[in-house]
């Protein structure tokens, strides 16, 4: 398909200082929970995104010195050469790909505890970490300790030339150090770093102006930015000091990389932050500077992509998200294959990897992270190794990742749906509030397997072991997915509540299934993720009194690791939804909900005729064990494997479920990767 023209204006060069990027897609700076430990992994991560045609692709966070130390989270360094070594790897791998490679220069300060090194965090004061609760507090910055942090970054700039890299940051936002010097709220100094706005912004100043002078005549230097002058990013937009910051700033670095200070807004689930949020934020920038701007908002559309460009919002289109997601998004968009992007969902699942020191995973694109340690490229798959005929029974999201990756290997593959629509639980969550981009998952699925010739979709197919004893198949997989659990057993009760077989004992299946719930209502969240949350903000916009009972701490506790929890919560309270934390529900009368207080075993009763728990799924694993149950029925059939995948073998996020359908469809006639079926990246002894 040709590329219609008016998406011409994407791939025009940009200048940016002494380097040029060959079009306007910008890999902005973006966590991966490998950081120094992984340079191997992180190259070849990196290096898709270059092939994939990122004209500027950039490290995440990279420390400047042993005193800005994010330890448990994963985060590069400069510290010395042996790291220069390490980021000449991503840089030359980079540059065969014909892209400009940043980096991020970073300085912690009171937000770090510097686990690692045990050095004392430097702030503009002694505070306490903002970023986390450690019981740590920074060293008050001194005159000696500015010079000194001035001569870090210098120093680590210079490491950055000598790696290689194009682009060299000084970052000013995101709760860091310097933002805190631009604070009229943090920064409560008496000295020329403090006061008018003048004197707060004067280490950015110097930090630009040694960032140039040192790298400057062969580097360009951005600087990252924040448009909201509240630093909470809460909606109120309050940036006339910002506009201020910049107009004072403005022709110094080569490029504005403008982003708001609240990781929740910024990069927000799509539940709560749709794209190009953050367009009424970054709208004054252009006003003030004619350098350069790149911005994100998790752009997908194409169309949305040229609006920013057009309208004279950005002139570079930044992405992280939707970078991992689909790597190739700017040689589709090329090509003008725009139904074959796979879109990001807005889920963080690759941001909650990170938060737990990690390496990033994708719900989209199942091969980020694998690119070096399994081999995996996210467009090229290897060519079947036989004519084996395979049924896939399911066609959930591991069912359809499935199918989809057997057919591009070429396998003859038939993919058989019980019910009358595809999709599984995607299909079904969809539909709850707020998940619907996560239909992308199954959309971008149906319509690839749609196009393969060589892949036979069924509706309504529902087989039994009978069934496919007697179908002449060579391998079948098995993604019969999962259900919810009804008696309670989950992480706090391991064995079944007796009172939870009454009637009005109700499931999430039961809830999108559409079964009449009568109320007061008590949510048992003992899963901790989105399900719980989601189902009170549907049942109390359904106009039921709705009770949320949760043993952690917080509601949907799991997804702070999505930067979400506090909108969830947030949001729930807004609605008049009841939140109960540190109790679970122990018991149903009928009237009211027996609930147990975790910390002391006080029994309390809360109002309920309907429990809906929210507890463990039971995989749906019946047809597997009749079909292993008889191994001489299978050897007279001819079927050479079963397989189980997905929620099938082991209920957990969608993911997973993608994940575990492409690992099948990968590692299908191929060798036995023995016991550690990746390659680990390990320090030089």
């Amino acid at each position: 398909m040709k590329r219609n023209p008016r998406f011409d204006i994407l791939f025009e060069p940009v200048q940016i200082g002494p380097v040029t990027s060959k079009n306007r897609f910008y890999q902005v700076p973006h966590c991966t929970g490998m950081g120094y430990n992984m340079p191997k992994t992180l190259a070849a991560m990196r290096e898709v995104k270059a092939e994939g045609g990122w004209g500027v692709v950039c490290t995440e966070y990279c420390s400047i010195h042993p005193t800005s130390d994010d330890t448990p989270y994963p985060h590069a360094t400069l510290w010395d050469d042996e790291d220069v070594r390490a980021q000449a790897l991503m840089v030359d791998k980079v540059h065969h790909h014909g892209a400009l490679a940043g980096v991020q220069l970073w300085y912690g300060g009171c937000g770090m505890s510097n686990l690692l090194t045990r050095e004392i965090p430097l702030d503009v004061a002694s505070l306490p970490s903002d970023l986390r609760i450690d019981p740590v507090q920074s060293q008050t910055m001194d005159k000696k300790d500015i010079r000194q942090l001035r001569r870090w970054q210098v120093d680590a700039a210079r490491r950055a030339l000598r790696a290689g890299f194009d682009i060299v940051y000084v970052y000013a936002t995101h709760g860091y150090l310097l933002s805190h010097f631009l604070s009229r709220d943090w920064n409560q100094r008496c000295d020329e770093y403090g006061g008018s706005l003048k004197n707060r912004i004067r280490l950015v100043r110097e930090m630009i102006e040694d960032t140039k002078a040192a790298v400057g005549h062969r580097c360009a230097v951005a600087v990252r930015f924040s448009a909201d002058g509240s630093g909470s990013g809460n909606g109120i937009i309050d940036n006339e000091e910002q506009r201020d910051m910049l107009e004072m700033l403005a022709d110094l670095p080569d490029l504005w990389d403008i982003n708001i200070s609240d990781y929740s807004k910024e990069m927000g689930s799509s539940r709560f932050v749709k794209e190009a949020a953050l367009d009424d934020y970054v709208a004054f920038v252009k006003k003030i500077t004619d350098k350069p701007i790149v911005g994100v908002g998790r752009f997908t559309s194409p169309d949305t992509m040229v609006r920013q460009i057009k309208s004279g919002l950005l002139d570079l289109v930044g992405a992280a998200r939707p970078s991992i997601a689909d790597p190739f998004l700017p040689q589709k968009i090329k090509a003008g294959h725009f139904d074959d992007i796979r879109e990001c969902i807005g889920c963080n699942i690759c941001y909650s990897h990170n938060t737990r020191g990690a390496p990033i995973r994708c719900t989209q694109n199942p091969t980020m992270g694998e690119e070096w340690r399994r081999g995996w490229h996210p467009e090229k798959i290897p060519r079947s190794q036989s004519d084996d005929t395979i049924l896939v029974v399911g066609a959930g999201p591991a069912g359809l990742e499935a199918a989809r990756a057997l057919g591009q290997r070429g396998y003859q593959v038939t993919l058989a749906e019980a019910t009358t629509q595809l999709g599984g639980r995607v299909a079904a969550e969809c539909e709850l509030p707020g998940l619907s981009e996560w239909r992308r998952v199954i959309e971008h699925r149906i319509l690839q397997i749609k196009r393969m010739p060589n892949v036979n979709v069924y509706l309504d197919s529902r087989l039994t072991a009978e069934d496919i004893l007697n179908y002449d198949f060579d391998r079948v997989v098995l993604a019969t997915g999962s259900y919810w659990r009804r008696d309670g057993i989950a992480r706090w009760h391991t064995s079944a509540v007796k009172s939870f077989d009454s009637d009005r004992v109700l499931t999430p299946d039961d809830i999108i299934a559409g079964v009449e719930v009568t109320e007061p209502v008590v949510i048992f969240d003992d899963e901790h993720y989105y399900m719980g949350a989601v189902l009170a903000e549907k049942l109390h916009r359904a106009g039921r009194e709705v009770s949320l009972v949760t043993p952690a701490g917080r509601a949907a506790e799991w997804s702070k690791n999505t930067e979400e929890q506090e909108q969830v919560q947030g949001q729930l309270l807004k609605l008049g939804v009841t939140i109960l934390t540190g109790k679970a529900v122990s018991g149903f009368d009928g009237e009211s909900a027996e609930l147990i207080c975790i910390y002391t075993g006080e029994i309390l009763r809360q109002p309920a005729s309907s429990i809906v728990t929210v507890t463990a799924r039971q995989p749906n694993d019946e047809l597997y064990r009749q079909l292993v149950s008889d191994p001489d029925a299978l050897s007279i059939s001819g079927i050479k494997s079963i397989d189980r995948i997905g929620d099938c073998r082991a209920p957990g996020i969608i993911a997973a479920a993608v994940f575990s359908g492409h690992r099948l469809a990968r590692e299908m006639d191929a060798p036995d990767p023995g016991a550690v079926p990746f390659r680990r990246e390990r320090v030089t002894i």
